[in-house]
């Protein structure tokens, strides 16, 4: 089984953008916002009451990638429950939200605790058993 990608975006990293991909099947957004210095990955759940956010992840610093001049190719794919969601940059994937456990993994492993109470409640550090759920 394989994800579903609902967008594909070209990114010149460091360059001010906003990429948003919905689930197939129901309120739940994912969102990849490079803002010149930083890029990060968002999980929006837009049933919620008050703020949308539920999650967020680092992604990278502008400043730390060295082929930054190259054109990057940005894909968000949902799985086929429309639960889980993963950042692919050129295909390579960078972080995934689990929504319904509740938890976010990264590369980066940063923030270490999420901002949210209900989210990620033991980090944000990767682990490949995230993207095999997706594929269930």
């Amino acid at each position: 089984m394989a994800i579903e990608v609902v967008t594909t975006n070209d990114l010149m990293v460091g360059s001010s953008v906003v990429i948003e991909g919905g689930s197939p099947k129901g309120n739940l957004v994912a969102v990849f916002e490079d803002d010149g210095q930083t890029g990060y990955f968002y999980a929006l759940d837009m049933a919620a009451a008050g703020n949308p956010i539920q999650d967020a992840m680092h992604i990278y610093n502008v400043s730390q990638i060295a082929d930054r001049e190259i054109a990057s190719t940005v894909k968000i794919g949902w799985s086929s429950d429309g639960r889980k969601v993963v950042l692919l940059i050129n295909n390579h994937p960078h972080a995934v939200f689990d929504f319904e456990n509740r938890k976010g993994y990264c590369r980066s492993a940063f923030p270490p605790v999420s901002p949210s109470q209900d989210w990620s409640k033991d980090g944000h550090g990767w682990n490949n058993l995230a993207i095999e759920a997706l594929f269930r």
